[in-house]
């Protein structure tokens, strides 16, 4: 392994690549230690404590702790990961960028340039509603240093302008680096809580938090977390492969030979975009729990405050609607992206077919039956890794539900309470993690092979790489 590590560094245009993308990386984490002026950074701190479970909460821990500093860099990537959404959304019920998207390689670039617009609008708009936030009085003291006036245009230039150059940063390392530079991006923000994660377990365990029981359960916590990532790495690569036989056909003055080859369909065809709508979708009660309404918020009215709160985090009606929004968002998705008409009739064009299935309707109605229960599948598998942290950090509340509350009263405290852990690789980030590590290791690999190297895989490497520089 070490040999084929070594191999990276012996391929100049490789090396650089890698070199390139390391130091675009370190330069988007110096950038999340420059603070924002004007920003009272120890009333900022104690603002965020008390308000963990709300949206700036949740948005912070998915920046790498940007915002809770408000950094140059606060809003992160999400405005660029919003506008590819919508853009990705609209060329489905919109035909004219459809048509955009079909013309090859200005069509897209065409569409690039708008969903630049569109983050830099959207940072505008989302920053100024951050500095109209830290500067509001109406829960306490003001967190600026400066008036309302002058901190709100600084705040939105600021942080726009960051999130325009992390843009940027994300199309350099995509262009002239290794892998996906936005995706590697996101990655960097969320590894930089696993420090922490690792001081925070040795912390509980030199504290006994658990009693005699402590190393036995910081044992089970760390084999549980490496089962859960050898998990995702297992489901992600799995797919379902559909025979598909190519009958003889004239190419030219040529007759092709019957040819036979594969349909993949994966597992989990629509990545972390299901958890990440469903995350957003019930997030807003959370945001709008803040909200006043003729003098007081509404978390504090009787009966919208009952909502809210059986709408927050870990509660048993959140779950459920957790559950069931990412079940929805996997079909919902998986239809966007993947069409079984199209791929029915490019297969007749082209004269290939499904053995035992008639070209045309049945075969679409073939691909999309094996579509529908696959995708099933990859959401329960989605469902079990986003409950997991969860679970471990606050449990969930059975013992908050009408009626049969009190029977859960009874069961241990971890299991309603949680472990009291800070999972920093939450559901959707220890999915990205996972996903952006093994995308860029496969591309890696693909260089290696290109260029007469042996992979990492033991199936990759089929020529030997040379043995000396």
């Amino acid at each position: 392994m070490l040999e084929k590590f070594l191999n990276i560094f012996r391929i100049e245009d490789l090396r650089k690549r890698i070199f390139f993308t390391l130091g675009l990386l370190a330069v988007y984490r110096l950038g999340a230690h420059i603070p924002t002026p004007g920003i009272d950074a120890a009333k900022l701190s104690q603002f965020f404590n008390q308000n963990a479970g709300s949206a700036l909460g949740l948005l912070d821990l998915f920046n790498g702790g940007n915002l809770r500093k408000l950094t140059v860099f606060a809003l992160g990537i999400m405005p660029y990961i919003t506008a590819s959404i919508i853009f990705q959304l609209l060329t489905v019920i919109y035909e004219p960028l459809a048509k955009l998207q079909k013309e090859g390689e200005l069509g897209r670039r065409k569409i690039t340039q708008w969903t630049r617009y569109v983050t830099v609008l959207l940072a505008i708009v989302q920053s100024f509603f951050i500095g109209l936030t830290l500067t509001s009085t109406q829960t306490g003291e003001s967190m600026v240093t400066m008036s309302k006036w002058q901190f709100l245009p600084l705040c939105v230039i600021t942080l726009t302008c960051g999130t325009a150059f992390i843009m940027w940063l994300g199309e350099q390392i995509t262009e002239r680096g290794v892998g996906n530079g936005m995706s590697l991006l996101i990655f960097t923000g969320i590894v930089v809580g696993l420090p922490r994660g690792i001081q925070d377990l040795w912390q509980k365990f030199q504290a006994r938090a658990w009693g005699s029981f402590t190393p036995v359960m910081l044992f089970l916590l760390v084999a549980m977390m490496i089962l859960v990532v050898a998990f995702i790495v297992y489901v992600e690569r799995s797919e379902r492969r559909i025979p598909i036989q190519s009958a003889k056909r004239m190419v030219g003055r040529s007759m092709t030979q019957d040819s036979s080859s594969r349909l993949p369909l994966k597992v989990n065809s629509g990545g972390v975009m299901p958890v990440i709508f469903a995350s957003s979708i019930l997030s807003v009660p959370l945001l709008l729990q803040n909200v006043s309404f003729h003098g007081s918020q509404l978390r504090d009215m009787p009966y919208i405050g009952w909502v809210f709160k059986q709408l927050a985090p870990a509660e048993p009606w959140y779950v459920v609607l957790y559950v069931v929004a990412i079940i929805f968002f996997a079909y919902f998705y998986i239809s966007i992206i993947f069409r079984p008409d199209d791929i029915a009739d490019n297969m007749r064009k082209y004269g290939s077919f499904i053995p035992g299935i008639r070209p045309g309707k049945r075969t679409s109605d073939f691909i999309n039956d094996v579509l529908t229960r696959i995708t099933l599948v990859g959401a329960c598998y989605l469902i079990i890794i986003s409950i997991i942290p969860m679970f471990l950090i606050g449990g969930i509340h059975f013992n908050h539900m009408i009626l049969v509350g009190s029977f859960f009263d009874k069961m241990p405290t971890w299991v309603t309470n949680g472990m009291g852990l800070n999972f920093y690789f939450g559901g959707t980030s220890l999915l990205i993690v996972v996903g952006v590590a093994m995308d860029t290791v496969q591309q890696v690999e693909a260089q290696l092979i290109m260029r007469h190297y042996e992979g990492f895989s033991p199936k990759s490497g089929r020529i030997r790489g040379r043995r000396s520089w």
